[in-house]
């Protein structure tokens, strides 16, 4: 018997965003890559205390690190550990989506970067993009089609 699966992220699984890479990056593959953590850091990450602002992904010996998240300690962690807010965590990914990232990072000028970080199922996910970055006139065009399709909106609604 087959059934449904409701794969959906709701507004109370999400733990943090990355709002900058949809802005300095045009995001093209997006892959979902569990977590290695620790305990202290599941527990803050279930208090809101995770940022990806300054994160990005690094390939090393044919393994995905996440660099540069920064997780924040609650007060009540236990006494006997130290730690490290910002730390390389280790992204765990099926072969083939590997060989695919890996592929496509030896290419000029993609690059692999965190897009969200929510909860799936009890467990931690991350949402990373397969992006190329975006120049200045490309991030003018960006915000100068989302003003029009607000005021494209507005206009809609007052009729």
């Amino acid at each position: 018997m087959a059934t449904k699966k409701n794969n959906k992220k709701t507004s109370n699984n999400n733990i943090s965003q990355n709002r900058r890479a949809r802005h300095d990056y045009f995001l093209e593959d997006k892959f979902e890559a569990g977590l290695v953590l620790e305990g202290w850091e599941v527990k803050s990450m279930r208090d809101g205390r995770a940022q990806l602002n300054e994160s990005y992904v690094v390939i090393d010996r044919s393994e995905a690190w996440l660099h540069g998240a920064h997780i924040s300690p609650l007060l009540s962690a236990s006494t006997h550990i130290h730690p490290e807010n910002v730390r390389r965590r280790k992204l765990l990914l099926n072969r083939v989506e590997l060989n695919r990232l890996i592929a496509a990072v030896d290419r000029k000028g993609y690059t692999i970067v965190p897009v969200s970080l929510y909860w799936k199922k009890g467990r931690a996910k991350l949402e990373i993009a397969l992006a190329k970055g975006k120049q200045q006139h490309d991030k003018r065009a960006s915000a100068k089609d989302a003003d029009w399709a607000r005021e494209k909106s507005r206009i809609f609604r007052s009729k």
